[in-house]
């Protein structure tokens, strides 16, 4: 059995399969009746692969940070108040600054170093007025200086491929900054729709398997969340 495709098993199930490994409760996620267990498996896929290659010890490391970025990200989109979303986030994109920074990934680094202060902005937003235009104006000046700068101090050739595919990452964090600024949960979650695919577009022609994970999985908690909260709120009324 491929290691992800465990992802849904019913927890006891699971166990039978592997009675030597032990599930923390930290691992699973409730959904309804079913048990999710994302962080088991990205582990499981990433031991695979680092098992399999003689990777520097360096690199090791940034793999396992970037795996707990994936899961605060992936978690994010399961809490019912936005705040708890923002929170979440703020510490998945710490850690995918330092995993981004170890890989050698500076643009990426870059823009989650800018999503810190970001994040924290947001999480006060009601004593920063961050309502105001000014703030969204000033994120965005920021994303695409950063834009800039990946094909002028970091080197990469100016070409329309490029051009396209380096303004994924503008286009998902300005969704992002937009989902923050809202005033709701399924707000936050339904502009995920656009940044999360942005992401994944962008990780898949970069060949990040990392980063490719995260996105996926972001967009199926996103959807996730959706079903599980604002349908049943919509149903509700």
């Amino acid at each position: 059995m491929r290691p992800c495709e465990g992802a849904f098993f019913h927890g006891r199930a699971y166990a039978s399969l592997y009675p030597s490994v032990k599930i923390p409760r930290v691992f699973i996620v409730r959904t309804g009746k079913s048990l999710i267990f994302l962080r088991v498996c990205v582990t499981l896929f990433y031991m695979n692969i680092l098992l399999a290659k003689n990777i520097p010890t360096m690199e090791i490391i940034a793999q396992i940070i970037g795996i707990i970025a994936m899961a605060f990200n992936i978690l994010s989109y399961q809490q019912k108040k936005q705040r708890y979303i923002i929170m979440w986030q703020l510490l998945g994109t710490t850690l995918f600054t330092v995993n981004f920074f170890l890989l050698g990934a500076y643009t990426g680094a870059l823009l989650n170093a800018v999503g810190i202060i970001r994040a924290i902005v947001f999480l006060y937003k009601e004593q920063l007025r961050t309502d105001h235009p000014i703030w969204l104006i000033g994120f965005i000046a920021v994303y695409l200086v950063s834009y800039v700068l990946t094909f002028t101090a970091f080197g990469t050739e100016f070409n329309l491929l490029n051009a396209l595919v380096e303004i994924l990452p503008v286009v998902g964090m300005t969704a992002t900054t937009l989902a923050f600024r809202s005033k709701t949960a399924k707000s936050t979650r339904l502009l995920g729709l656009i940044s999360a695919p942005s992401w994944l577009i962008y990780n898949i022609v970069a060949q990040s398997m990392g980063a490719i994970l995260c996105a996926a999985f972001c967009l199926v908690s996103i959807l996730v969340g959706l079903f599980r909260f604002d349908r049943k709120q919509t149903l509700n009324k």
